[in-house]
């Protein structure tokens, strides 16, 4: 007879090995051309992917797909326990809380300070607390380097420092996936390298999954036991 305590640990295995993404044969179409044909992928709990391809071979269609930004053809598409083919424009929001968005662009608001852009986000997302919308913000820049610089504005920031600003934005919900849009693709070599090493860390810190996409070869050289997939002509290829 099988005890209770090894079907429930049975259960929690199966429940930690869902993936956060899984797609099968997923199609995106822009103006009856094909910018997503028939792509596969699973990503697990906790795996850091790097994406890889060049200008318009679909990795940002793809990044768009996985938050809901653009309509699916065809094929299933399950991200963070949602169905997107099933997903309501209302639910969009509850999606969006599961994940963390990292952009080449920043798409910070520059007209407040650091500490107001992040709890803009957190009011926009149901937080109320005062106390605790404040903890959360003072957690999140603390694990970025950025404690000490939370009443700045963001142009008082440096480049490297505003992407690392991006990061802590994209950690306050505690995602179980974070998209990182080009996030080293203004920066310098070395910048670079320091953005790449701080989203594994607060990835591994927070047990989020990771799907980087870049052009830079030489991060993957940082990583090298990282998983990578391809893009090109809106065909995925795992390397």
């Amino acid at each position: 007879m099988v005890s209770i305590t090894k079907m429930k640990t049975k259960e929690v295995q199966q429940e930690v090995m869902t993936p956060v993404v899984h797609l099968q044969n997923l199609w995106v179409m822009y103006e009856d051309v094909p910018a997503l044909s028939g792509v596969n992928l699973t990503i697990m709990p906790g795996e850091f992917l790097f994406l890889l391809g060049k200008t318009g071979s679909g990795k940002s269609t793809l990044l768009k797909a996985l938050y809901a930004g653009v309509p699916i053809a065809d094929g299933h598409i399950s991200v963070v326990g949602h169905d997107l083919r099933k997903l309501k424009f209302q639910d969009k929001p509850k999606l969006r809380r599961d994940l963390g968005i990292v952009f080449q662009d920043f798409k910070l608001l520059y007209d407040r300070s650091l500490y107001d852009n992040m709890e803009f986000v957190l009011r926009a997302t149901g937080w109320k607390r005062k106390k605790k919308i404040k903890a959360r913000i003072s957690e999140v820049l603390s694990a970025v380097d950025l404690a000490e610089k939370m009443d700045r504005l963001p142009e008082q920031l440096s480049g490297g420092e505003q992407q690392k600003a991006v990061i802590a934005r994209a950690l306050l919900n505690q995602p179980k996936l974070i998209l990182a849009d080009e996030p080293t693709g203004n920066l310098d070599p070395e910048t670079s390298i320091e953005i790449l090493n701080l989203v594994k860390s607060v990835a591994k810190q927070y047990g989020a999954a990771v799907l980087f996409s870049t052009h830079d070869l030489a991060l993957l050289e940082e990583f090298a036991e990282a998983r990578v997939v391809q893009f090109s002509g809106g065909v995925l290829f795992e390397d």
